[in-house]
């Protein structure tokens, strides 16, 4: 793909289409999802569409971007550095629970490991906004847990991952295998919990 066509322009609608792929690509999956019923669900023409995102690829990229980003900030938005280490973890852990057995989360999973061969590129643009942005923020927080003496980690890239993996237990696997489809709240914060007590087992001070 050339730098020309990875260009995305931002404008009036950009949002509009977004909401618009995401609705169809959420129903349809990425091999499914036609250009003619983003164009109909973002309430714009195709060539509106084509101005903004000129690949279908590009278009699922920035849905799924946009979409981690969002979950991003609202983490940082419910976190208070300054508050104790395990509380810090524990809405860290129940919002990234929440999110990994979203819809969203497990559509988009779906869809790159479908596409992997195909458009690799689809799964590394979500791996790079998702799960290594989220390992990249996990670390930069147990920098300063451990700066404070709160948490004791030699290795933080490897305990980053370890959290991000305790918060898989149980219900990750059954919503990717389809076992089931829809978590409850008690379910989400039994997870985070034993999460967050297990890797404070570990590296609590």
């Amino acid at each position: 793909m050339t730098q020309a066509a990875t260009i995305v322009r931002t404008g009036r609608k950009f949002e509009q289409v977004l909401r618009g792929a995401r609705e169809v690509f959420m129903a349809d999956g990425f091999e499914g999802a036609n250009v003619d019923d983003i164009a109909r669900a973002a309430g714009v023409s195709k060539a509106t569409l084509y101005s903004y995102f000129p690949d279908k690829r590009l278009l699922f990229i920035e849905v799924a971007q946009t979409e981690c980003q969002l979950m991003a900030e609202r983490i940082l938005s419910m976190i208070d550095e300054s508050r104790p280490a395990r509380e810090v973890l524990t809405i860290t852990a129940t919002q990234l629970v929440a999110f990994l057995t979203s819809d969203f989360a497990q559509q988009v999973f779906r869809i790159c490991l479908a596409e992997r061969d195909r458009f690799p590129e689809l799964a590394r643009a979500f791996y790079a906004a998702g799960p290594e942005n989220g390992q990249r923020r996990i670390c930069e927080y147990l920098e300063k847990a451990v700066s404070k003496g709160e948490l004791l980690v030699e290795d933080i890239p490897m305990a980053a991952e370890q959290f991000s993996e305790l918060c898989k237990t149980r219900l990750w696997t059954r919503a990717v295998f389809g076992i089931q489809n829809r978590f409850s709240q008690v379910e989400i914060d039994e997870v985070a919990l034993q999460a967050v007590d297990m890797f404070m087992a570990r590296y609590g001070a």
